[in-house]
């Protein structure tokens, strides 16, 4: 298999592992083990493939076309950096799936947590993997969301679903920021390809949007990897499942900020704003997190905080700009990926067995689990930063960067004594995590009596210990050449000589590291009954982040709520007039900057017949205005003439598509309208308090009449404008030149919509399944309300209910008459079938097509429910419509994607005859596949909303209930 089928398969297995779980039912525990298990070790056996090939310093990059115009494209990037988190991304991921197997309950659904689990690997290994900017925030936009769904797992728990809320919140709001920050940085490099923005450092450094592309960059950094002031979601995202926090935690989601600021250290390091924001951001968060720590009663909750002071630590050595920063800030972030997953892991197992996380129940847990206890003692060792194991390699390296004078600043005066004491804070916290669980007296009053996990559950544990022994014992055997490939990835020939010796005589670090160790073990011995009575540090009382995000989010939803006072109403006609004010005076800014003046094309007479037809299309619509307010049946009708008047005049003006789809749409929207015209809500009549004139009301009549006539007057003005100019080199022109010889169709107007712009096709359809599912959701949980309870408040509410009761009598009338065509309905819908497939075939050479095709059906469909109601219907067509929607975007989406197979960019379409036998030669399009998605998604989005119409209508209104537009508020 080639290098780029093996970097695309490695990115499609996780997100075909996760289908293929979500497929699962709900109790198949070991099939969706086995499935988890096997995608992760499949990927790492890839990683391990493509290694030679990334360790000889080649550069893996394979691309697919998507918007090649826009230097938009899919690009997947291997170099050494990418090749060492995509590995432990993986191997991790496998360990973790393992441990998930033995920890999870059976009562869990376990197979949507390794979906979810995968779908979000899948996010990992697409970010790291990215070589284009655009494609890097989406992926970082998806991790976010699928942590969102592993830490609300449990949502049953009410803390679960604040955490996973809080979490969302920050992470996208970063998210937001890094997608500007990259933006800037892409307008200065004049691309959006990572390796063109790799190349441009000097420019990115010199330019003036340097510093706010800096900013935005570094907020999403750090929302995502938890720095000082936005740590606060990650200690209330322990509430997830164990193995969401060891994986989330230690080497994937809070390492996507670290990447990031790794894979763009090449062009924003070395500055001072650089090494003023970042250092002292990475400072803060290492001193607060470890300060924290040492205070939490709860096993995650100290391991979350460590977390966060960790993460501060690579922070500070990316902040320092130096390129020995940089390999040690890599070879801690490897190093804690090994022990914080394997303390997670512990962690998880002593509240597995025992029913309780609380440090303060907790002790002589040794006795009961001594494998366990062992291996937890060796990990929180190598977090403490002990010799011979791989903590303290890379906390040597940190303090020997920290004793360097890099800019001759505070900073650098005062890094080495905070350093360590943020070390001796860790040291401490690592004690008291080790002799609190498992030594003193025995346990007492446990929620279950502690024993020792399964092997096979403790089996992740002990390779990742085993990880931190081997490379603290023989670090230049075991991670010298992987750390090697990733910092000369990043540095190329600034690499710097650096050493991985377990010795290197009694230097200042080696001595800064030993006091750190006494320190720390002294206090926890001086001050341990203290931090047991403690709930939090001393600081955290005052200042919670929690508190502040909650207090943030309460204010900006009673703005919003301000805002929706002062500019909302209940009438839908004062939001529409505020829409089409603003749309106004957006339409008069070119016109006051280039002023207005007509064409010198000479006008054509007026036909008698169209002016007559306008007329009456006219008249239809002001007496559908004037009837909305009065009679609903009637507006509903004149809206249907002044539709009918726009199809003929489609046709007069030699437009058959536009006619044949707008008479199909009308069909259908009418309909769907009187179906649902007896659940709208109750018209509200105007009612003037004593004293109040009725002008006001009349004045507001007048308000909307005169922006009506501006808006209709300028699109009137601008529309003779162009068509009184001549326009010699028009886009319409080129269409019509290249619709056959490169799209293989005649009709035109099909071949753009599913060849020229299917882009924007495909994403059409795409805002229309979203409506579709979202009419759906609203309608489902809506109750109408009863006829006979109108409770005696006030006369405008008695004029509602009066409202209310004609709609549904003529409701009521209208199934009434429809008695005698009943049997005329069923036989038409083998008709409707016939004539959209015939309009569906025809499409790409005459007016029809998916569209007009999936309306044509979809006006079956109602004829149907119409006849016979919506059960006995769905009884006998068995109605799909999420999997029709689900099918159509499949059958679209996979036709473009079908391009990449050939070497072309997305959604390019082929065309070419095929000599049938009898038949004789046939045009063939790749287009006709992108119209059958077409065809299948608007037969299913309108199929959804009738289902919910038609389910709608047949319940029985709740009694005692009023119309929610009649109720107080």
């Amino acid at each position: 298999m080639s290098r780029d089928a093996l970097l695309w398969l490695m990115l499609a297995l996780p997100f075909a592992g996760s289908f293929g779980a979500a497929l699962l039912p709900s109790r198949a525990r070991d099939a969706a083990g086995l499935l988890a298990g096997a995608v992760p070790l499949a990927g790492a056996i890839i990683a391990a493939m493509l290694y030679a090939e990334a360790s000889g310093g080649q550069l893996a990059r394979t691309e697919l076309e998507w918007l090649p115009s826009l230097g938009l494209n899919l690009v997947l990037r291997l170099d050494g950096l990418a090749w060492v988190f995509a590995f432990v991304i993986l191997a991790v991921g496998f360990l973790v799936v393992l441990y998930a197997r033995y920890y999870m309950s059976p009562e869990d659904p376990v197979p949507r947590f390794f979906s979810f689990l995968l779908a979000f690997m899948g996010s990992m290994l697409g970010l790291v993997l990215s070589g284009n900017l655009i494609q890097i925030a989406f992926f970082w936009e998806m991790t976010s969301l699928f942590s969102f769904l592993l830490i609300g797992y449990w949502h049953q728990n009410q803390s679960a679903r604040d955490a996973a809320r809080m979490a969302l919140i920050v992470t996208g709001t970063g998210g937001l920021c890094l997608l500007l920050g990259l933006l800037l940085i892409g307008k200065i490099a004049g691309s959006y390809d990572l390796d063109v923005v790799l190349a441009s450092g000097d420019l990115i450094r010199a330019s003036n949007l340097y510093t706010p592309a800096l900013i935005l960059i570094l907020l999403g950094a750090a929302t995502k990897s938890a720095q000082v002031p936005f740590h606060f979601w990650l200690p209330r995202a322990m509430a997830a499942p164990t193995p969401v926090s060891a994986y989330l935690h230690s080497a994937t989601l809070v390492k996507a900020g670290i990447f990031v600021l790794m894979r763009l250290w090449p062009v924003l390091a070395g500055t001072d704003t650089w090494y003023v924001v970042v250092s002292s951001m990475g400072l803060a968060t290492m001193l607060f997190g470890a300060w924290a720590a040492m205070f939490q009663q709860d096993l995650k909750g100290l391991l979350a905080y460590s977390t966060i002071s960790h993460l501060g630590l690579i922070t500070v050595l990316l902040g320092l700009g130096s390129p020995l920063g940089l390999v040690a800030a890599i070879f801690h972030t490897l190093n804690h990926a090994t022990f914080k997953a394997s303390l997670f892991m512990a962690a998880g197992i002593v509240d597995h067995e025992t029913g309780t996380r609380d440090l303060r129940r907790l002790s002589g847990l040794f006795k009961f689990m001594p494998i366990t206890a062992t291996l937890a003692m060796v990990a929180a060792a190598a977090m403490a930063g002990v010799p011979l194991l791989n903590g303290f390699l890379s906390k040597e390296m940190f303090l020997a960067e920290a004793l360097e004078n890099h800019r001759g600043t505070v900073i650098d005066q005062a890094l080495p004594v905070l350093s360590t004491l943020a070390l001796a804070f860790s040291v401490l916290y690592s004690v008291r995590f080790i002799h609190q669980c498992f030594f003193g007296p025995p346990p007492k009053d446990l929620p279950r009596q502690p024993e020792e996990a399964p092997p096979w559950m403790r089996l992740p544990i002990e390779v990742l210990v085993l990880a931190c022994l081997v490379i603290g014992v023989v670090p230049g055997l075991t991670i010298g050449p992987f750390l090697d490939l990733a910092a000369r990835s990043v540095l190329g020939s600034s690499t710097p000589e650096y050493s991985l010796a377990i010795w290197h005589g009694f230097t200042m670090p080696l001595l800064l590291s030993l006091f750190a160790l006494v320190a720390g073990t002294v206090g926890y011995l001086i001050f341990r009954d203290q931090l047991n009575r403690r709930e939090s540090p001393p600081l955290m009382r005052r200042v919670k982040g929690r508190k502040v995000f909650d207090s943030v989010l309460a204010a900006i939803i009673l703005a919003a709520r301000v805002i929706e006072q002062r500019l909302g109403t209940r009438r839908l006609q004062m939001q529409l007039r505020l829409i089409v004010v603003i749309a106004l005076l957006a339409a008069l800014l070119p016109f006051l900057r280039y002023g207005y003046s007509l064409g010198t094309h000479p006008g054509t007479i007026v036909d008698p017949g169209f002016a007559v037809i306008w007329v009456v299309g006219g008249a239809c619509a002001i007496g559908a205005a004037w009837q909305a307010k009065y009679h609903r049946l009637a507006a509903l009708i004149l809206m249907a003439g002044a539709g009918l008047a726009s199809c003929i005049s489609f046709v007069w003006l030699s437009s058959p598509d536009l006619a044949v789809t707008q008479l199909l749409v009308e069909t259908v929207t009418t309909v769907l309208l009187l179906l649902g015209l007896r659940w709208l809500p109750p018209r509200v009549k105007d009612v003037w308090p004593e004293g109040q004139s009725p002008w006001r009301v009349l004045s507001r009549r007048g308000a909307d009449l005169t922006v009506a006539i501006l808006a209709g007057a300028g699109m009137a003005a601008l529309s003779y404008a162009v068509m009184t100019r001549q326009l010699p080199d028009t886009i319409s022109r080129e269409f019509v030149t290249r619709a056959y010889p490169e799209g293989g169709g005649t009709n035109v107007v099909n071949v753009i919509l599913v060849d020229f712009r299917s882009f924007d096709t495909l994403g059409e359809i795409s805002v229309l399944a979203i409506v579709a599912i979202t009419v759906f959701a609203l309608l489902r949980r809506f109750r109408p309300a009863a006829d006979s309870v109108a409770p005696p408040l006030q006369q405008r509410q008695q004029n509602a209910f009066d409202d209310v009761r004609e709609d549904r009598r003529v409701g009521d009338t209208l199934r009434d008459y429809m008695l005698v065509p009943r049997v005329i309905m069923q036989w038409l819908f083998p008709v409707t079938l016939l004539l959209a497939l015939y309009l569906f075939i025809r499409g790409h050479d005459m007016p029809g097509g998916g569209f007009a095709a999936g309306i044509t059906l979809s006006i079956g469909l109602i004829l149907q429910y119409m006849a016979m109601g919506a059960r006995q219907v769905e009884s006998r067509l068995r109605v799909r419509p999420i999997r029709w929607i689900g099918t159509g975007l499949l059958i679209a989406t996979a036709t473009g994607a079908g391009a990449w197979l050939f070497g072309y960019p997305f959604l390019t379409t082929w065309f070419s005859y095929l000599d049938l036998p009898v038949v004789g030669k046939v045009p063939a399009a790749t287009a006709l596949l992108f119209d059958l998605g077409v065809f299948i998604l608007v037969v299913g989005a309108t199929a959804l909303i009738l289902v919910a119409l038609g389910h709608q209508s047949s319940r029985t209104p709740r009694a005692n209930a009023q119309p929610a537009a009649v109720k107080e508020d």
